[in-house]
C-alpha cells in the first residue's frame, strides 16, 4: 500500500491552495477517527482521506470528472481499489456500498463545516468549538451552505448518530488542530 509519505507528496505535488491541503489533511484525520471507532484499518481510511480531492484544481470547472481524474493520477501507485473507490463514491462516481466509501462521503462536507463554525466566533480556535455549537448551527440553513447537511447526515449509514460522528469529527481536527492553524 502506498505509505503516507509518498500519498503527502502526491498532494504537494497536485494541491497548491493551502486551505484545499489544509481540508484534505483535517479529511485524513476524521477517516482515520472514524476507522478506529468503527474498528476498520486506519491506514488504509487515512489515506482515502488525504487522496480524495487529488485532482481538485485540476478539475474544479469540470466537476464531471472529479475523481475519475484521480483514479487516473493514482494507476501507477500502490494504490487498492477499496481507496479508489471510496475516493469514486465521495463524490457520488460509484453507489456507497462499503463502510470507507460511506465514511468518505460523510467525512468529506464535515470539515469544512466544522472550519466555518471556528471561523465564525473571532479568534476562536478549535479547541473553544463544542458539538453543542455544532448541533445549533446545523440546524442553520444559512450558515456554511456549500457543507451538505445530507452528506454528513448520512452518517446514520455508518451507524452514528449526527451528535455521534460530530464529536468524532470535531476530536479528530482538534488533534491536529496546529497542522490545521486553527
Amino acid at each position: 500500500m502506498i505509505s503516507r509519505e509518498r500519498a503527502y507528496s502526491l498532494v504537494e505535488e497536485h494541491l497548491k491552495s493551502k486551505n484545499l491541503v489544509k481540508h484534505v489533511i483535517a479529511t485524513e484525520a476524521v477517516m482515520r477517527a472514524l476507522a478506529v471507532k468503527l474498528g476498520q484499518d486506519t491506514d488504509s481510511w487515512g489515506i482515502a482521506g488525504l487522496l480524495h480531492d487529488l485532482d481538485y484544481e485540476l478539475t474544479k470547472d469540470r466537476f464531471e470528472e472529479h475523481a475519475l481524474k484521480t483514479v487516473e493520477m493514482l494507476a501507477n501507485e500502490d494504490v487498492s481499489t477499496e481507496i479508489k473507490d471510496a475516493i469514486l463514491a465521495h463524490c457520488e462516481r460509484k453507489e456507497r456500498q462499503s463502510l470507507i466509501e460511506k465514511a468518505i462521503y460523510a467525512a468529506d462536507p464535515v470539515t469544512g463545516f466544522i472550519v466555518a463554525a471556528v471561523l465564525i466566533r473571532k479568534g476562536a480556535k478549535l479547541a473553544d468549538v463544542d458539538v453543542e455549537f455544532l448541533l445549533n448551527r446545523f440546524k442553520e440553513k444559512s450558515f456554511a451552505r456549500g457543507a451538505s447537511r445530507e452528506q454528513m447526515a448520512s452518517c446514520e449509514e455508518l451507524g452514528l448518530s449526527l451528535e455521534d460522528f460530530l464529536a468524532i469529527s470535531l476530536g479528530a481536527m482538534q488533534n491536529i488542530s496546529a497542522e490545521l492553524g486553527l
